[in-house]
């Protein structure tokens, strides 16, 4: 199933802390990415675009079936 990794948003007093826990070689690798609302809005916007590229890639064009 793939590595089982978490990422949570905690609101802050200037924006929002991602936390990010990923396993490494038996332990667990934790991270905090401290935002501010501005950085959070661009980070957001970042992981939706890398997103849609990585559908287009997997699936590069609809596949139509002829309605014959």
């Amino acid at each position: 199933m793939g590595i089982e990794w978490t990422i949570e948003a905690v609101p802050s007093e200037v924006g929002v802390d991602l936390h990010i826990k990923l396993p490494l070689e038996g332990e667990t690798l934790k991270a905090v990415l401290r935002l501010d609302r501005a950085q959070a809005r661009v980070f957001g916007r970042s992981v939706l675009a890398a997103a849609g590229d990585a559908i287009d890639r997997t699936f590069p064009a609809p596949q139509v079936r002829s309605q014959e």
